[in-house]
């Protein structure tokens, strides 16, 4: 039986990188928000534009979206007594 997750929790982390980020930011992180919540996390990992994909290091097990050229969110699968995905931060990706 396949799960689809489509609930997403920002972390206080998160919603405090979001106050320091431009707008366009923000509001494309609240765009896929929307869209897990309405397709699930699965048919939104498909979408291009989010270049969404797995960490490697310190950063194993979480997972990254492009929210702009500069800017990523970071999230990770929470198995609770309900799965969902956990924002865990938003920031300027470092190259």
């Amino acid at each position: 039986m396949i799960r689809v997750i489509k609930r997403v929790l920002l972390s206080k982390k998160a919603e405090k990188d979001l106050a320091t980020v431009p707008v366009h930011v923000a509001l494309k992180l609240q765009n896929w928000v929307e869209d897990v919540e309405e397709r699930g996390v699965e048919a939104v990992r498909k979408i291009h534009g989010y270049h969404d994909e797995p960490l490697k290091g310190a950063l194993k097990g979480q997972r990254s979206i492009r929210l702009s050229k500069g800017y990523r969110a970071y999230y990770r699968v929470v198995k609770d007594a309900v799965e969902f995905l956990r924002v865990e931060g938003v920031d300027k990706h470092a190259y």
